[in-house]
């Protein structure tokens, strides 16, 4: 790939995990959030707003460990990908959560910069996995599970 155009998709692909465009962003869906209501359940959903942020780093930091290191093991699929149903979280995990995130986050954006990374390429140890795809299947994760941070908010009543 061209450096201009790979240049240019790397800036699009960072606006995509980073930016509003189309929704609000993990950090506005996530921003002020009552303690109080870190480890409450809406009628009918089977998880929390923690679990949700929980569950959105632990798949991040898969796709990114992935990305980045071929002796990587996925966790067990579904149960490594979720923090048990009856798990909790005070202020400070909520905040390490979000951190965490945040970190891992500026991690894949980096591998995106680094040129020596082929955006096209398969990885060895994937089954056609490439970086573009990883970093597509970040973004579409991450908004899809800030929808539904939003709308348990929203049934919270801490959403307007």
């Amino acid at each position: 790939m061209e450096k201009n155009t790979r240049a240019a998709v790397v800036q699009q692909l960072v606006s995509l995990l980073t930016e509003a465009n189309a929704h609000v962003t993990f950090e506005q869906a996530c921003a002020d959030v009552p303690a109080a209501l870190l480890n409450q359940k809406a009628p009918g959903l089977p998880y929390t707003i923690w679990q949700l942020a929980e569950h959105l780093r632990i798949a991040q930091l898969d796709i990114l460990e992935f990305s980045r290191n071929p002796a990587h093991e996925s966790p067990e699929w579904p149960v490594g990908y979720w923090p048990a149903p009856e798990a909790t979280v005070d202020e400070a995990g909520w905040q390490a959560t979000l951190a965490a995130i945040r970190h891992d986050q500026t991690e894949f954006i980096a591998l995106l910069h680094d040129e020596s990374n082929d955006l096209l390429a398969p990885f060895a140890h994937g089954t056609g996995q490439t970086l573009l795809r990883e970093a597509l299947l970040i973004a579409d994760h991450n908004a899809y599970h800030t929808g539904q941070l939003v709308l348990l908010r929203r049934l919270l009543g801490d959403w307007e």
